[in-house]
């Protein structure tokens, strides 16, 4: 088998997508879009309790619509939401859509994540900033950590606000045998971050001192309550794309198994206070179909990859009178 590492491609190694950032100048907050031009047969998996969602019913396998032309990852909470209606009007002005006889009417399925408590909460992706991420997406590997709608993510937040980390977004892909699976996920989990290899963390909840990681399952399993946080507060959100042909079906299915991946590298996950969300896309530019087994195994890889590395590439940031470490200031060799 002819196999490229993830940590040498992202998900812009899959035939026939774009991805663009927009990230708010005013505060760390911004949106992600991730562009079928050509459309590609999607599917959805909502995981976490909390979810913030857009035309994600229409995904559903007995449903009629069956190709998306685009798929928007924002934060801002539920306001965020209206930066798809940004990527919409971008799609229009360039002729992707579906026609209905009166027009084209693009498909931007689309999730949000909770980054209020960073800087101005009343500053939120809309859709301007949908818009201005359509404007910016390209073939090219797209950047990763404190960009786009990992902008204002944070980890750890189960032990309180001021012990959390840097989050972010973080993108990976892996080649088999003519067939690629690649991932772009924003992680502002409420648990820890872990090191699938080690399941040791690499950014979470910090001890009292600010200055080592506590280890949110270690600490619970011994007996130490966590705080009670607000649903909806964390969230993490993505998208796992193939080349493959897929049926609308094995798209949905694509999106559950994704999920494993969140289970490797986050803990916990999928809890009352988020709302995890995974879309999967299938572009079908490799022209040839791939078993599910194949596919489901190198979808939760590169799930997890990404969530690493949108870790690894996160830098600390200092708003509202707190400071959040990345997990590069904490462990050096955290790097990418």
């Amino acid at each position: 088998m002819n196999i490229i590492p993830a940590s040498a491609s992202s998900i812009t190694e899959v035939a026939g997508l774009e991805v663009g950032h927009f990230t708010d100048s005013r505060r760390p907050t911004g949106c992600t879009v991730i562009i079928a031009r050509d459309g590609a047969v999607a599917g959805v998996d909502v995981r976490g309790a909390a979810p913030g969602t857009r035309e994600t019913d229409l995904l559903h396998p007995s449903n009629l619509v069956d190709r998306v032309h685009a798929i928007t990852l924002a934060g801002g909470s539920a306001w965020g939401l209206d930066a798809a209606s940004g990527v919409m009007r971008w799609l229009e002005e360039n002729q992707i859509g579906l026609p209905v006889g009166f027009g084209l009417v693009p498909i931007v399925p689309a999730a949000v994540l909770f980054d209020l408590p960073v800087g101005d909460a009343s500053i939120r992706p809309d859709a301007r900033a949908g818009y201005e991420a359509c404007l910016a997406a390209s073939r090219a590997a797209p950047a990763e950590g404190n960009v786009g709608a990992g902008a204002g993510a944070l980890v750890g937040k189960l032990f309180g606000l001021q012990r959390a980390m840097k989050g972010g977004i973080g993108s990976a892909s892996i080649t088999v045998d003519g067939i690629t699976v690649g991932a772009i996920i924003a992680c502002n989990a409420v648990g820890d971050v872990v090191d699938p290899a080690t399941g040791l963390p690499l950014a979470g909840a910090r001890t009292p001192d600010g200055k080592s990681l506590l280890n949110i399952r270690d600490a619970i399993l011994t007996g130490e309550a966590p705080q009670t946080i607000l649903a909806g507060t964390n969230t993490t959100i993505g998208v796992i794309a193939t080349d493959a042909i897929l049926t609308k079906t094995q798209a949905h299915r694509l999106a559950q198994v994704a999920h494993d991946g969140l289970a490797r590298s986050i803990n916990p996950v999928h809890t009352m206070s988020d709302g995890d969300t995974l879309f999967a896309m299938g572009t079908g530019k490799a022209g040839k179909s791939a078993g599910m087994m194949l596919l489901s195994v190198l979808a939760a890889e590169v799930c997890a990859r990404a969530v690493v590395r949108a870790i690894r590439a996160a830098r600390g940031i200092s708003e509202s009178g707190m400071h959040w470490p990345a997990a590069v200031e904490l462990h050096p060799q955290a790097k990418p």
